[in-house]
């Protein structure tokens, strides 16, 4: 019998363990999987952090996968012992406890650390992000001792943050730089749709406001601007977006750009060593929702599998949210440009907007707002490129009608 490989994992998150996942349906007896993580837990759905905080699930809710999960699979896990350096010459990692692991295959699911802006007093306590369980915990403990909360950043993850401590009872205001909510996924008649409908439901929004500094001295008590005002502040939460964390491949040695990069079997510069998820460059491309992240870790386990013939291939991605009970969908070129058209239906009653950008006679981007049922459709033509002149007229109208006409 032959002696199985050593395959080690570093990161314990969700583009890491759903790797595993593809890696043991194609070939479980192939390697001994050690996994270390930064957490002290089990590996968990990041994404249902916000009902999380909101108050509507537990944190053993979101766990995708418990400590039994890995000792049935005989993998062996180190939670809360992160990996500290690698020795590729000797093929060894060593954790933050000192403990060596050798490894024939290394696959590297570092994901992405949350940026803070380096504003004087960004270090204050009660000055934290949204990326993990402590952080929950920490806003939820901030929660029952203070009443002022400040949010910078007005994208979803700042939506959500804000939302879930509005649900715990405090008052919260959103910080967002731009002068629309959600920018990068919506237009602005959209935005303007959704930040009167939050402000309904009790948020406080400062828009195109530049945070100059967090005021203390011992805690966190205002946020103040570049024009000179301030808001009370007992907590607040950066959501300002994430970066690569890429630190320990390139303390390696390994190839790395604005992330590792990777060819499109997901692997590295050295052929030992793979990388999945929020860590890694593609093409010029890096990553931060799930549906690609899935792909990645298909490939990458069939790889490490020896199954190797799959190549990742990046698609377009649709963004579908619902913030705090308002349905979003955006997907493709929503801003339009040189030639390009639009087709726009509102109803301010039922609150519905819906706009599709066209590009002679194809679809080139969509965003809905209220009623999204039509967005994997329209998504479709987008992706298969399909020729849309003959229902152009009932186009907005959606699937059905346009089915009806034809």
């Amino acid at each position: 019998m032959t002696a199985r490989q050593s395959l080690v994992v570093v990161g314990n998150g969700m583009a890491g363990m759903r790797t595993v996942e593809e890696l043991l349906k194609l070939a479980p007896d192939l390697y001994d999987i050690t996994v270390f993580g930064a957490e002290p837990h089990g590996n968990y759905n990041r994404i249902l952090l916000s009902p999380v905080l909101a108050g509507e699930k537990s944190v053993d809710d979101i766990m995708l996968h418990t400590r039994d999960w890995y000792a049935q699979n005989g993998i062996t896990l180190h939670a809360g012992d992160p990996v500290e350096h690698i020795d590729r010459r000797r093929r060894v990692v060593r954790a933050a406890s000192g403990l060596e692991v050798g490894y024939d295959r290394l696959l590297l699911a570092t994901g992405s650390k949350p940026f803070m802006l380096p504003v004087p007093g960004h270090q204050l306590p009660g000055v934290i992000a949204f990326r993990d369980i402590a952080d929950v915990e920490a806003m939820l403990a901030a929660a029952r001792d203070h009443r002022h909360a400040v949010v910078i950043g007005g994208g979803l993850l700042g939506l959500e943050a804000a939302n879930g401590l509005l649900r715990q009872g405090m008052e919260v205001t959103v910080v967002h730089v731009a002068d629309s909510l959600m920018n990068q996924q919506l237009d602005k008649p959209a935005a303007l749709l959704l930040k009167k409908a939050l402000e309904l439901k009790g948020f406080h929004f400062l828009l195109n406001a530049n945070t100059a500094e967090i005021v203390g001295p011992d805690r966190v008590r205002a946020v103040r601007f570049k024009d000179g005002s301030e808001v009370p502040a007992d907590l607040v939460v950066m959501a300002v977006g994430v970066r690569p964390n890429m630190a320990l491949a390139q303390s390696a040695g390994l190839h790395c750009e604005r992330a590792i990069v990777v060819d499109d079997t997901l692997q590295t510069y050295d052929p030992r060593v793979y990388a999945v998820g929020e860590c890694v460059q593609h093409r010029r491309a890096t990553f931060g929702l799930v549906a690609p992240i899935w792909d990645q870790a298909r490939v990458c386990g069939a790889h490490l599998a020896g199954a190797g013939h799959r190549r990742y291939v990046q698609q377009a991605t649709a963004t579908k949210l619902k913030v705090t009970g308002v349905d979003l969908y955006s997907v493709g070129d929503f801003v339009g440009g040189e030639g390009s058209e639009d087709l726009v239906l509102r109803d301010p009653r039922r609150g519905i907007y819906k706009r599709l950008v066209l590009q002679g006679d194809k679809v080139a981007g969509a965003v809905l707002y209220g009623d999204v049922r039509d967005g994997p459709w329209y998504f479709d033509l987008i992706q298969k490129r399909t020729d849309i002149s003959a229902m152009r007229n009932h186009l907005l109208f959606g699937q059905a009608l346009c089915a009806r006409a034809a």
